[in-house]
């Protein structure tokens, strides 16, 4: 495995990070449905007409798919990252609709290392993920473990 470029360290409280821009399609939207979330509202344009949203959009679980897929993309899959021990909230904030162009970011809140593994840091993120007019229509607070770069923890320094 390649050596991660993202490393505890370099995640600072506060800043902002871009993850990237994805689109998604009508086939994208309905494919993901037809085989997780077969609801009418994400299958059939007429169907969908007659809902609370008026028209085709994603499945909420679909937007999390897309939205995990832009994080693991631009940071986790580059970043040392040892997992996550769950969500704090998930917030459905807007439909996501055909065509839409999908862009993600993120900004962590807060972090510390760990007293029982000081080779290990905890950060606190909130990813969001906002559509062409910018309005956001995904977020998620979470956790997330990240190593220290080895030089750090084998000298047991705790930024």
């Amino acid at each position: 495995m390649p050596t991660p470029r993202y490393h505890y360290e370099d995640i600072v409280v506060g800043e902002k990070r871009q993850l990237g821009t994805t689109r998604v399609t009508t086939a994208d939207i309905k494919a993901y449905a037809r085989a997780f979330d077969p609801q009418p509202l994400h299958l059939d344009e007429e169907a969908a007409k007659h809902t609370m949203v008026g028209r085709l959009c994603a499945s909420g679980w679909h937007s999390c798919a897309i939205l995990m897929r832009l994080i693991c993309d631009g940071f986790l899959l580059d970043a040392a990252s040892l997992g996550s021990p769950g969500m704090e909230e998930i917030r459905f904030v807007k439909p996501v609709f055909p065509d839409d162009a999908l862009s993600g970011h993120f900004t962590c809140t807060e972090k510390r290392t760990l007293a029982s593994r000081p080779s290990v840091g905890l950060c606190r993120m909130l990813f969001e993920m906002t559509n062409g007019a910018g309005e956001v229509v995904l977020t998620w607070d979470t956790t997330q473990f990240i190593a220290l770069r080895p030089s750090a923890a084998a000298m047991g320094t705790r930024p």
